[in-house]
């Protein structure tokens, strides 16, 4: 296994146990941090095996921080106003 594999692998597992504890600000600054660690892992995994792994890391990590994403989305819609 390639060393961008093990970070990612590493990645999800701290996103993921940290998600289970509780915490005041409803783990937002984790989510900054994690997503700020996550965007370089994806450019890594994509250099070193390609799309398909860099999307189904991608795929991952929305689905762990899907908040982020919502609201990303409402966003967008506001913005171009449909």
């Amino acid at each position: 296994m390639s060393s961008s594999v093990i970070a990612a692998m590493i990645w999800m597992v701290v996103t993921n146990l940290r998600g289970m504890f509780p915490s005041s600000d409803n783990h937002w600054r984790f989510a900054y941090l994690m997503i700020a660690l996550g965007v370089p892992i994806l450019i890594w995994l994509f250099i070193d095996h390609g799309i398909w792994l860099a999307l189904l890391f991608l795929l991952g990590a929305m689905w762990i921080l899907r908040w982020p994403v919502i609201y990303l989305g409402r966003w967008l819609k506001k913005v171009i106003g449909k």
